[in-house]
């Protein structure tokens, strides 16, 4: 089964507090989720990443989602495959970091609406 991966800050957590929307939309989805973050714990605290509905994974801006080594890190701490993830980002630098390692990424737009999340989902679970 794919793993969903989701952005924190201006993905799923918004104004520090969790995007109820955008949560609804992901437990539609049996799969496993784990949220992805630059922060540091100061950092964690301050965007109101804490308590969470799902593992978060972060490296502490070392390095950080732009570069391709978070994620070959986050593959090899948790044992995973970059084909068997799915990826929603809001910063552009971020998903052409994954998708550099074939992880198949959604380039998220807070403005738009949670439908093009939900079919980039359907279409890839």
């Amino acid at each position: 089964m794919k793993i969903i991966l989701i952005d924190a800050w201006n993905t799923l957590i918004k104004n520090k507090k969790l995007d109820i929307d955008l949560y609804n939309l992901l437990e539609k989805f049996e799969n496993r989720k784990i949220i992805l973050t630059n922060a540091n714990d100061n950092e964690l605290i301050n965007y109101g990443i804490v308590e969470m509905p799902y593992d978060v994974f972060s490296l502490s801006h070392n390095p950080n989602k732009d570069d391709s080594l978070y994620f070959k890190l986050l593959i090899e701490k948790h044992n995973l495959s970059n084909t068997n993830l799915i990826y929603i980002e809001h910063n552009y630098e971020a998903v052409q970091s994954a998708m550099s390692i074939g992880i198949n990424t959604h380039h998220y737009n807070p403005k738009d609406s949670n439908d093009k999340v939900y079919q980039f989902l359907l279409k890839n679970i």
